[in-house]
């Protein structure tokens, strides 16, 4: 049903009225009960809207479709396939494929961990020795202090002097003072101790007025009351010598501007013919014609004979590795 369709106002006595206000009225009704349109385009609209979880097709289906006797092709095909893991294959885990267990993949039988391996496979199982020029890695420690093999000579050596006061460890500073403790423990005598009153009296908080500590007051009035005496007062020479603002060294130039006028003189001037031909531009050739050059890959005959020098040969010769 549209908006200018559906049953006008019919008046108590049956009798139809199709006056424009009414007609007016009743399409405004059936316009702001219509749903809204998707403004989606065909591309983009995916209808029926699907909501996940139900039992719903997502065509319905007609009633001689749901009453239809499938085919015999159609019943061989929806068979499941067949499983070929039998006997002990059954099940097998996931990681019997990869390398995620420290024991063998596969289950080794009894014969073949019974049986001699051949000369070949033997050969095959030797590691690879390293060339007769490779020198083992030295080790870490090699430049340790004691890490070296002690002879029992010298383990039995009696110590002397002065190895024993080399042997005794730093003393510390005969001013040195240890850590403080991070807790500071109060005697008990401070802790049963009573407070003077001069003590109190210093405890007490700083009163101070509420609000501003100044008066504003008028902006061309002082914060801090300044005495006449004061206002009336003159600067001393030193005073006013010492408020004169620093001047500029001898020999200061200010910074040129960015522009500059060009002199009347320097306008009327005449170019000489020297200079005149320096500011003729260089005129080349257009990029088409430089590009396209016919006996670019053409070998001069007098380049075909020539003989390279003995340098030039021995340069030319590969590297022997």
């Amino acid at each position: 049903m549209t908006a200018t369709e559906g049953p006008l106002f019919t008046d108590s006595g049956g009798e139809e009225t199709n006056t424009n206000e009414q007609a007016t009225a009743l399409r405004r009704v059936y316009q702001l009960a219509s749903p809204k349109t998707s403004k989606s385009v065909w591309l983009t609209n995916y209808e029926p809207k699907l909501v996940w979880g139900n039992q719903d097709h997502l065509w319905p289906m007609s009633p001689t479709a749901l009453r239809a006797s499938a085919t015999p092709r159609l019943e061989r095909l929806a068979l499941s396939k067949r499983n070929f893991q039998t006997g002990r294959k059954i099940c097998r885990p996931e990681f019997s494929y990869s390398c995620g267990r420290t024991s063998v993949i596969w289950e080794v039988s009894p014969l073949a961990m019974t049986a001699d391996s051949t000369e070949r496979v033997k050969v095959l199982a030797l590691p690879k020795k390293p060339p007769p020029e490779y020198l083992g890695d030295r080790p870490e420690n090699e430049f340790s202090c004691s890490i070296w093999t002690v002879a029992d000579g010298a383990k039995r050596c009696p110590s002397r002097e002065r190895s024993d006061y080399l042997a005794r460890p730093k003393t510390p500073h005969r001013d040195y003072t240890g850590n403080k403790e991070v807790e500071t423990l109060v005697p008990r005598s401070a802790q049963r101790g009573m407070a003077t009153s001069r003590v109190e009296d210093l405890a007490r908080p700083k009163s101070r007025p509420a609000g501003p500590f100044f008066d504003p007051g008028h902006p061309e009035q002082s914060i801090w009351k300044v005495n006449g005496k004061a206002r009336s007062a003159s600067a001393t020479q030193r005073l006013l010598e010492l408020s004169k603002p620093k001047g500029l060294a001898d020999g200061w130039v200010n910074n040129r501007e960015v522009m500059w006028p060009v002199s009347r003189s320097a306008r009327r001037n005449q170019p000489t013919e020297r200079l005149g031909q320096l500011s003729v531009p260089i005129i080349r050739a257009t990029m088409d014609h430089v590009q396209f050059d016919p006996d670019a890959f053409l070998v001069k005959e007098t380049a075909k004979k020539a003989r390279c020098s003995q340098r030039t040969e021995e340069l030319a010769q590969p590297l022997t590795r």
